[in-house]
């Protein structure tokens, strides 16, 4: 299904900071990944081989945290609440600051459904051309639970810090080179699980803080 012009003027106003956000973190890339370290590769690649098994068997999780959009000429900020039941099936419900519902997003194998804010929905709403018709990006989503825990499956390079964690993830998009940097990591979490990502594309930037990490293997 393919948005009219007045559907698409209606849920624009709720889902367009939504797309790009999300969008951008699931973009893909040729996998093609370059290792640079801030330690001796050997003692930092065994840390981050140990790491990269733990992060490759979450299968499920949930999120709870805030996102900043900061483009050119307007920033915007929500509450977000993502579940992922497989890297194929996942829900996310977006809020404004004071808690009411904007947006529902439920993607599985066999269905996507969109709900806005006044409760209407719009079902098998083909996300990729939605972007299109949004941002005139040509965009597929297949990465998001990988990026999210810093797992750079897609990455065409990426920086690890002293202790074996993903601190950059950089490529290449429309020729445009994309950077997401990974500030903070949960310190209790095992294993440990981003808390703050920023993500720079061209004059754009989103700020990600992740809250709580449910984890459920």
């Amino acid at each position: 299904m393919i948005l009219s012009n007045n559907q698409l003027s209606k849920v624009h106003h709720i889902c367009c900071t939504f797309i790009l956000l999300f969008a951008i973190f699931l973009t893909a890339c040729t996998f093609n990944q370059q290792l640079i370290t801030e330690k001796p590769v050997s003692i930092t690649h065994r840390l981050w081989l140990s790491h990269q098994q733990q992060l490759a068997n979450i299968r499920k999780f949930q999120i709870r945290g805030i996102f900043a959009y900061i483009g050119p000429n307007n920033k915007t900020y929500a509450k977000f609440f993502l579940r992922q039941y497989s890297m194929t099936h996942y829900s996310l419900l977006l809020t404004d600051p004071l808690g009411k519902i904007e947006l529902e997003l439920i993607v599985t194998p066999s269905i996507t459904q969109l709900i806005d804010r006044d409760g209407k929905k719009y079902v098998n709403i083909h996300l990729m051309k939605m972007i299109h018709q949004l941002m005139g990006m040509s965009i597929p989503i297949e990465n998001l639970p990988y990026f999210l825990i810093g797992l750079p499956i897609q990455g065409t390079s990426f920086i690890l810090d002293e202790h074996g964690l993903v601190k950059t993830i950089a490529y290449k998009h429309y020729n445009e080179t994309c950077h997401l940097h990974y500030l903070a990591y949960h310190q209790d979490s095992q294993p440990k699980l981003p808390s703050r990502i920023d993500f720079t594309q061209g004059k754009r930037r989103i700020k990600l803080k992740m809250d709580t990490w449910i984890l459920n293997k």
